[in-house]
Parts: structure tokens; sequence; C-alpha cells
């Protein structure tokens, strides 16, 4: 499959490439006077994203490989606390190939998205949870779907059918993810705006008369499913043969690793989950681009 990585790594780079030659404000602030550094941003954008994409979670490993297997792409690579530097200070733009490479996308106007979270464990030690920098930001939650207690952030995600993030954040773990919601759509007021009567799948958690009138005032359509003592609502036939798509976190846990991510402080922590949601999003506009869209698979993009 390295043909199709190197298919993949070459678009993006080209793509991020063109980007800052249009719009070079969007780069890490650097001084005016000194030494350019001889990975540029494109390439360090593109070496981001295929170490998530080929899932390292170390960086120094992932760079012992790079330096193996990747040298006809990265004719250069930074040591490894020089890459951890730059791409902690390159997490804003990570968001905004993100979202170039989503509006890139045939899928990105799709009438139906799904809504959901998932636990960002940060740490497991109480050593750990007291001496850790994310103190105060992180903190203990729950994660129903695997009945266990965690320390750390909580990612939320609103996705297409096809997997592609439309919006995200990363929260505390006892964020209320109707608030959190919210919060997102009011961020961008645009995403609802250009798509009049949207449908919104969500879990048991969104519920609420408040927020579903909320929605409502946005032009959403909520699916849920029926709580403990309520009468089925609208859409219960769809959830059935829905249910793995709206799991669509899965794919971060069990192929790009976000609970391994391995950060320590704010700007690590989202700095490695922007490379995960990045990998994600550059696979289906990628697969959507070659006429290969299949759902959330990053398989083709493995070892």
């Amino acid at each position: 499959m390295k043909t199709e990585l190197d298919s993949l790594a070459t678009a993006l780079y080209v793509k991020t490439d063109d980007l800052l030659k249009e719009s070079p404000h969007l780069a890490p602030w650097r001084p005016a006077v000194g030494i350019a550094p001889q990975l540029t941003d494109a390439e360090l954008v593109t070496l981001a994203m295929v170490q998530a994409m080929l899932g390292f979670t170390s960086e120094a490993k992932w760079l012992r490989h790079a330096r193996s297997h990747l040298r006809h792409l990265f004719p250069y690579l930074p040591k490894q606390p020089g890459y951890n530097k730059r791409l902690r200070k390159a997490a804003e733009l990570l968001r905004r190939v993100t979202r170039l490479l989503a509006t890139d996308t045939s899928v990105w106007s799709d009438d139906v998205w799904i809504v959901d979270s998932t636990p960002v464990e940060c740490g497991r030690s109480p050593e750990t949870v007291e001496r850790s920098d994310l103190a105060g930001w992180a903190e203990y939650g729950y994660c129903a779907s695997h009945s266990r207690f965690f320390w750390g952030l909580r990612l939320h995600l609103v996705c297409t059918l096809q997997g592609l993030p439309i919006a995200f954040a990363l929260t505390g773990a006892k964020a209320d993810e109707r608030e959190t919601l919210l919060d997102l759509l009011a961020a961008e007021p645009h995403l609802v705006a250009a798509r009049p009567g949207q449908t919104l799948i969500g879990d048991k958690n969104y519920f609420g008369r408040d927020f579903e009138h909320q929605l409502a005032e946005q032009d959403i359509r909520l699916l849920r499913p029926a709580r403990k003592g309520e009468p089925e609502r609208p859409g219960a036939p769809l959830f059935k043969p829905l249910r793995q798509v709206i799991e669509f976190n899965e794919t971060f846990k069990g192929q790009l690793n976000l609970e391994q991510h391995r950060g320590r402080t704010s700007a690590g922590v989202i700095a490695r989950v922007m490379q995960r949601i990045l990998a994600l999003t550059a696979a289906i506009w990628h697969n959507d681009h070659t006429g290969q869209l299949v759902l959330r698979s990053l398989t083709a993009y493995d070892h």
C-alpha cells in the first residue's frame, strides 16, 4: 500500500503548500530575521498526517521509521525535540488545512450529520493526575459505552455519514454534550445557515425539550433513540442499521490511537488530536478525489 500512501502524502503536501502560498499568514509565526527551517510548514503538516495514519504514537520511533523508509518523501527530517516543538506551534495550521480538505469533498454538503463524543484519557496514576500540566482542564469523567471512569478530556465531533469531520471541540471530561454541541453551532453559524433542514443523529444523551427547541430554531431536526419511559421517537427504524455509523469514534480509538496521544501539556494534546482529525479528513478527501470514497476506511494506508 506504499503507493497509495505516497499519493496521499504528495496530494496533501501540494494542497498545503498552495494554501500557504496564497495565505502565508496561516503559517506558524517565526522571526523575520533568522535561518529558514529545512523542513517546510507544508512538509511538517504532511509528516504529522502520515505519522497519525501509520499509527506511530512515539515521535522518536516515528522519526526513526521515516528516516529508514520515507526519505523519498522527506529529504530532511528534524530531531525529535525540534519536531515536537514545531508540531505544537502548528496546531492552528493543522486545523485550517483540515477544514480546507473537508470543504473540498463532495460529502461536505451532506444534509445528515452525526454527533457524538469520546474520552481522551490523559493519565491514570494519582501521581500523574496531581502533577500533570493538564490539571484544571482535564478532569475525571465516565464513559458509559465502556463502563469506566477516566481522567482526561472529551472530544466532541460532528461528522457526516461518511465520517468527514464538520466541527469538533476538546473539553473537560464532565462537559455537557448538549451545551458543547450548541456552542459548536454558535461558533460557526454559517455551517447551519448554509444547510436548511439539516438532520442530526445522536445518542440518548442528546435529549431535553429546551435543547431540541434550540436546535429546531436553527432548522435542525434531531433524531435520537427514545430514553427509558419515552414513547418511540420519529426515525427509530433508522437506528439499527446506522448503529455502526453513529459509533464513528471507534475510528479514532482503533485505527488512529486517540487515547495513546502521549500529550502532556494543553498544546501537546491539542496538536496530537488535530493530527488524528487531519489524518481522517485527508483520507476521506483523497479517496473522494480518486473515486474510492469508503465509509471511514483508513486501511488502505496502513503499514
